[in-house]
């Protein structure tokens, strides 16, 4: 998949990128990983914040609001942790995870580069 390969090498030159991965909520599993390291194992993320997504659109679901999900933030002391779930019939069951170094990241304009990339990708 050279689309997804060169989404994911274009998010890890937002400034900050620690890893990023294509991810299916459905099944759990990373399509595409891109950085990480020994210390920070991207698969592992990925799957877990599939609960994340999953707890959100059922929260979403039980109180009857009919919008989709723009992006997730999680912030941690050190990083930022961003899920962007994919829009369009191709990307349904999809999202877009960046784990992003705290003091690096320029939080508006990676949201704003995500979007960017989410929106150019074809899966």
């Amino acid at each position: 998949m050279p689309e997804m390969d060169v989404a994911l090498k274009d998010a890890m030159q937002i400034d900050g990128a620690i890893g990023v991965a294509l991810v299916d909520y459905t099944s759990g599993m990373a399509l595409g990983i891109a950085g990480g390291n020994k210390d920070f194992d991207l698969a592992v993320a990925a799957a877990g914040n599939t609960d994340v997504v999953r707890s959100k659109l059922r929260a979403m679901e039980m109180l009857g609001i009919r919008e989709q999900i723009e992006d997730i933030l999680i912030t941690l002391d050190s990083q930022y942790h961003m899920i962007r779930p994919l829009k369009g019939r191709s990307g349904e069951g999809l999202f877009l995870y960046l784990a992003l170094h705290k003091t690096k990241a320029n939080l508006a304009l990676s949201r704003h580069q995500l979007k960017r990339i989410e929106a150019a990708l074809d899966v």
